[in-house]
């Protein structure tokens, strides 16, 4: 066993919101897209983002749902700073919080929502009846997390990859590591916290690289489980990671690496 194997297990790390961004952010807005056509509130609405990250979801909330407030809300002083900095809208407030205790008025929401976070939330029962408890009666808890374990392929490719070549990397693959993140589960989440007419979906979208280049530089910026992984890697276990990785990618003729990202959607009601 090398000094690699026996190293202990990487932290998630989330502070750049610039390394974050190519990584993960680009996909969660298109997939924000269509879980927002699913939920359809109407304009004028005041929404709550738990775990607002970046900015993504508010961002898409402000261009397609027309919406009177948002309040956004993550544990990262750096992805609020970063959010604060790239969104400048009067509708929108970024602040500093913890998803289970939750710094707002009870029944103050039409909507809360949170996107791709309620599986890292160590207690995510009490995430979601906070969210609960800040919606009035009859509004909506609604959410969105990767299929890790299925068709979140440039994960996928990545964390196959790695267990292939260490096998301590199988317990830090997030198909395993996050089990709400499967339609039974996720539902029963919901249910378990007294939400009514809880039903899930999936939401696929189209995540297109450039090249391998685009596919790979992203992970190289330690945002997440699979970059933190890496940059805990030794130089040469990184270059083997990597050609292993790119001799199973799919490349088009053109050089680019079509693949697909797909997420489960839940959403009950107060």
């Amino acid at each position: 066993m090398n000094e690699d194997s026996m190293s202990p297990r990487p932290k998630d790390s989330w502070a750049s919101g610039d390394h974050y961004e190519p990584y993960v952010g680009r996909w969660s807005r298109l997939v924000a897209r269509e879980f927002l056509k699913w939920l359809a509130l109407p304009a004028g609405s005041q929404w709550l983002d738990v775990g607002c990250g970046t900015g993504a979801l508010s961002q898409t909330i402000l261009q397609f749902a027309e919406p009177a407030k948002i309040r956004g809300i993550d544990r990262s002083e750096s992805f609020i700073t970063f959010a604060r900095e790239h969104i400048q809208d009067g509708r929108v407030q970024f602040g500093v919080g913890d998803a289970e205790t939750l710094n707002v008025d009870s029944e103050t929401f039409d909507a809360a929502v949170s996107g791709l976070v309620l599986n890292f939330i160590p207690q995510p029962e009490r995430a979601v009846a906070e969210m609960a408890r800040a919606t009035h009666s009859g509004g909506v808890v609604a959410a969105y997390v990767w299929d890790y374990a299925g068709r979140m392929q440039f994960m996928r490719h990545f964390w196959d990859a790695a267990a292939a070549l260490d096998p301590n990397a199988v317990e830090l693959d997030e198909g395993r590591r996050f089990p709400i993140c499967q339609p039974d589960a996720f539902s029963q989440l919901f249910e378990s916290t007294g939400l009514h007419n809880v039903e899930v979906r999936s939401i696929e979208v189209a995540t297109v690289f450039r090249d391998f280049d685009d596919y790979w530089s992203p992970f190289l910026g330690g945002q997440g489980p699979a970059p933190s992984y890496l940059m805990s890697l030794s130089g040469e276990r990184r270059t083997a990671l990597r050609e292993r990785i790119r001799a199973g990618l799919p490349f088009a003729l053109d050089g680019s690496i079509p693949l697909v990202a797909r997420a489960w959607a839940v959403r009950g009601y107060h």
